[in-house]
């Protein structure tokens, strides 16, 4: 089994725990190797998170940020994962970290993906902490079941490729995402689920399937690196 499940009764509960884990894993990477790295999800999730993590006493001027994934829009667009960091993890002590946006001025992410992966490379890699969520329909990343370039997303073979971009075929906007190799690359890989609904997708996906029909299972059905899930009823 690739993952543990850590419930919790609200998401209050959880982002204590969480924060607490995610917190000893960039000060220790900073104590070993002088920075820490972190790839960090969008949606409405991670605000009470990022809210806690900004708030934490960490030497934020030596990590770095980085998005999983991110809708390809302007920087002020409400649907912008950057924007989302910068007003939710980029503030309080956390102002002072680095952050590396996966968004170019090209017209679509498809031809951006060789400046994205010149920017991926500055980054210390393996990440030390990657944080994840997951779609109703069972995407994680921008892995999209039906995506044209879901394959090469999830190819096990492409540790080179460090993004991909990708069509969503339901959800609005083109996108940008980090691939397969690169999350399981991670030292500490963190699902954060809330709400009923992830939960039956999630007790779905648990079982043995089509991982183009559940992308999340991608995460779960491997002998990488421990999931570790964290989810909140409410």
């Amino acid at each position: 089994m690739s993952w543990t499940v850590n419930k919790f009764d609200s998401n209050e509960a959880l982002i204590i725990q969480l924060t607490e884990k995610i917190v000893g894993d960039l000060q220790q990477a900073v104590g070993d190797r002088g920075s820490a790295s972190m790839a960090v999800s969008g949606g409405s999730t991670p605000k009470s998170l990022f809210a806690r993590l900004a708030a934490s006493d960490l030497p934020w001027d030596k990590v770095f940020i980085t998005l999983v994934d991110e809708r390809w829009v302007d920087a002020d667009h409400p649907d912008s994962n950057a924007r989302l960091v910068r007003e939710n993890l980029l503030q309080d002590r956390a102002a002072a970290a680095n952050f590396i946006p996966l968004k170019t001025p090209a017209p679509d992410p498809f031809s951006a993906e060789e400046e994205v992966q010149s920017r991926l490379r500055d980054l210390r890699m393996p990440f030390d902490v990657v944080i994840l969520g997951m779609g109703g329909d069972g995407h994680t990343a921008s892995f999209f079941p039906g995506a044209e370039t879901l394959r090469r997303a999830l190819h096990p073979d492409s540790e080179k490729q460090l993004c991909c971009a990708v069509r969503p075929p339901h959800a609005p906007h083109d996108r940008m995402t980090l691939t397969l190799p690169v999350l399981l690359a991670a030292k500490h890989l963190i699902l954060h689920l809330v709400g009923k609904d992830k939960w039956q997708v999630l007790q779905k996906a648990l079982q043995p399937g089509k991982t183009e029909e559940l992308p999340v299972r991608s995460v779960l059905h491997q002998s990488k690196v421990l999931l570790d899930v964290y989810y909140a009823a409410e």
